[in-house]
């Protein structure tokens, strides 16, 4: 059996003026997820970044701290959607909007009320009943994570071991693809998916499988503090 880990990115930088970029919990994530790679996968035949910034900075923060050389490819193919565009293209109606304006909780936790407008938008999205709205409907971000998926697959020899840093979306899609779940579920994985949690996928001549999904023991214990979601 060969072995794919789909490593997604550590904690990126909300709120600031470029979200794509570690934040210092991030960083430290990415350290901790890297020790714990060391014993777990000894030999990596094939890294993959998926291009984007906070990809490559969790690859190599992991890397160091696994002692390899900091050294993978890029796949376009890996990168996450373009969340500003989903965003974007949603429309709230104005009473809804006025409302999250308004309300208190707004400024007590704007986490939690931005993530309620961006789980609207994304379920949006994901109908298929807009897909003229977007620059990449989800229908062709599916395939292309899927395309991505192959060209790796096809690479791998017989009993050799890849490691993918990506991002949440990419790797609810190949979770929602092994498991034949309806597309509405892959968003429910998504917001469950842990900061440099790991999804592990095992193949063989039979097959493509998936063995586990949003693994992140790693932090928890001593460094629970480091567990986050987005």
């Amino acid at each position: 059996m060969g072995a794919i880990y789909l490593i997604r990115h550590g904690q990126a930088s909300f709120g600031a003026a470029d979200y794509d970029q570690l934040s210092e919990t991030g960083f430290t994530q990415a350290r901790v997820l890297g020790e714990s790679l060391a014993a777990r996968v000894p030999q990596a035949d094939l890294v993959v970044c998926g291009g984007m910034r906070r990809h490559r900075q969790t690859a190599e923060t992991a890397l160091a701290a696994m002692g390899r050389d900091a050294a993978w490819e890029e796949d376009a193919g890996w990168a996450e959607y373009d969340h500003v565009a989903v965003l974007a293209a949603y429309r709230a109606p104005r009473e809804a909007m006025q409302q999250l304006e308004t309300d208190p909780a707004h400024a007590r936790d704007p986490r939690r009320v931005f993530q309620q407008t961006f789980a609207a938008a994304v379920q949006r999205w994901a109908s298929g009943q807009h897909d003229q709205d977007y620059p990449e409907s989800w229908p062709a971000f599916c395939s292309r994570v899927a395309e991505a998926l192959q060209r790796l697959r096809e690479r791998l020899g017989r009993s050799q071991t890849a490691l993918v840093y990506t991002s949440g979306g990419p790797i609810s899609v190949v979770a929602q693809r092994l498991l034949s779940l309806p597309a509405e579920q892959a968003f429910q994985l998504n917001w469950t998916l842990a900061n440099c949690g790991v999804t592990k996928l095992i193949y063989s001549d039979r097959g493509l499988y998936l063995s586990s999904l949003n693994e992140h023991a790693c932090f928890e214990g001593t460094h629970a503090s480091l567990i986050t979601y987005r």
